[in-house]
């Protein structure tokens, strides 16, 4: 029986103590670089000339050129490719026979043609390049990132130069900046809005995000709204269509992300419709998931044509969107713990401290337009027997009760306030005249004096209400208040029904 011969590499320490990989025919598996003292011209070309690949053989060093992972080309005084090794065609997409006789400066990218021109004319003037970066434009139109060093051989009459494909190095950098640009920016958010707007800004400068969305889900309205919404391809950008609708849903009800392509494989049946041509945009949305379930989702969607999403772009969006999700937490957390700085815990109306802004505000405002504003104080008599004869949960729903029918009389410009106890205050930002705060403090008599069911019980309580206006009883808030005050006290003693004015 005959034995076959299986092609293994080894390692082979060279003479001169380099460690190399050889095949099992002791070839070479790659060059990492070549060092020549000799004129470059008669290594790398046959005697008809310079050759492109496949025609070269006689070449005694470009075939082994060709085994470097890097591209090596030269270029002759014109700018014009004499010289192309095969790593060109992988990084480039032209052929060899496409790029020999081309002027190099067309491969390049626009944007970059000015400095590599530069840089090209300082290196015929003898100064070496090194680590040069600019932009190509691949034959399919793709940009990639090259990375080359160059130097101009007199006796050649040649620019030589090693180039280095770093595209995939770089989109890395720049989704690593994004990602901690993202996350500083959900960091330092104060404005929601403003962070969905930087997001969609970062998130467009690595990936095709010209139609971008983020849809929030209002659990105690079960209502979805579009905090974010931008699509430059519907006639009212501004409103998010059915699909971005539909997706959002789904997104948010499963808490996974779904990625939409024409190649997907499975595709889920309700979207089918969405990706069934060839030349379908791709679609992708992404959950808002938090420690209590999905709050809304983000969702992308493509121009047609080349343009796909991947699932590595879905990981790197769950990131984002986890940034996104903190940033939200933080913002109804600071929201909860202001409210509960300013809004009485029990009937959810202003507190003293929100009252006194308010006012002051108010006041302001009063002094500059030459106007009047009004401070109403209100007591509720008996309170306390309320409390010793029913219980304080009575008492308290009682409150509520009373905030709630305060509210009823005023405006929404207007603000009710509860102080402490039994004690409110109506504050009426605007009023023509004196008598326009009295009209209030009947009304509010008449609201308050109606029978009240609380749960078993029916209650009737009598308030005491102080009316104080400016600037007819005071110009200043120490003034105002104290007037209102004493008011409501007068109003106290005169058997719980007079008004002090």
């Amino acid at each position: 029986m005959g034995r076959s011969v299986i092609p293994i590499s080894h390692r082979w320490l060279i003479a001169i103590n380099f460690l190399g990989w050889l095949d099992w025919l002791r070839y070479p598996l790659c060059i990492v670089g070549c060092m020549s003292d000799h004129p470059i011209r008669p290594l790398l070309h046959s005697p008809d000339g310079f050759q492109p690949m496949g025609t070269r053989d006689s070449a005694p060093l470009a075939s082994y050129i060709d085994l470097l992972l890097d591209a090596v080309c030269a270029v002759d005084g014109q700018g014009r490719f004499v010289f192309v090794s095969a790593a060109c065609e992988r990084i480039f997409g032209y052929t060899p026979q496409e790029l020999i006789g081309r002027p190099m400066i067309e491969l390049v990218h626009p944007g970059d043609r000015q400095r590599t021109l530069e840089a090209a004319r300082e290196i015929m003037d003898g100064e070496p390049k090194l680590n040069f970066e600019n932009r190509y434009l691949r034959k399919d139109g793709r940009v990639v990132h090259i990375l080359w060093s160059a130097r101009w051989s007199e006796i050649d009459q040649l620019r030589i130069a090693v180039a280095r494909d770093i595209t995939e190095r770089k989109l890395a950098e720049s989704r690593q900046a994004a990602l901690y640009a993202i996350s500083e920016a959900a960091h330092a958010a104060a404005d929601l809005l403003a962070l969905f707007k930087r997001i969609h800004l970062i998130i467009g400068e690595w990936l095709p995000a010209l139609n971008f969305s983020v849809a929030l889900y209002d659990e105690q309205c079960a209502q979805l709204n579009f905090a974010y919404h931008v699509d430059d391809q519907e006639r009212q950008p501004e409103l998010p269509g059915t699909i971005t609708r539909r997706l959002s849903t789904e997104v948010i009800r499963s808490g996974q992300p779904i990625l939409l392509t024409p190649d997907c494989n499975p595709l889920p049946p309700a979207f089918f419709d969405l990706v069934e041509q060839p030349d379908a945009p791709c679609w992708l949305g992404v959950p808002l998931n938090s420690q209590n379930g999905t709050i809304g989702a983000m969702i992308l969607k493509s121009a047609q044509d080349k343009e796909r999403y991947t699932e590595q772009d879905m990981e790197l969006l769950q990131y984002v969107c986890s940034q996104i999700t903190l940033a939200i937490e933080r913002q109804q957390l600071h929201a909860r713990l202001q409210r509960m700085a300013q809004y009485d815990q029990l009937t959810q109306v202003p507190n003293r401290e929100l009252l006194r802004e308010r006012f002051k505000a108010a006041l302001a405002s009063a002094r500059l337009a030459s106007g009047r504003m009004a401070l109403l104080y209100i007591d509720l008599d008996r309170f306390k027997q309320v409390n010793d004869t029913y219980g304080h949960g009575v008492g308290d729903l009682l409150l509520q009760a009373v905030a709630s029918r305060l509210q009823g009389c005023v405006r929404d410009s207007d603000t009710v306030a509860r102080i402490g106890g039994d004690e409110f205050v109506v504050l009426l930002h605007s009023i023509q005249a004196l008598e326009d705060a009295h009209g209030v403090q009947e009304k509010i008599r008449q609201a308050l004096t109606q029978p009240l069911r609380l749960g078993e019980h029916c209650l009737s309580i009598e308030p005491s209400i102080g009316v104080a206006c400016f600037p007819d009883h005071g110009i200043e808030d120490v003034a105002l208040f104290r007037h209102a005050d004493e008011a409501m006290y007068a109003a106290k003693r005169q058997n719980h029904r007079a008004f002090g004015i």
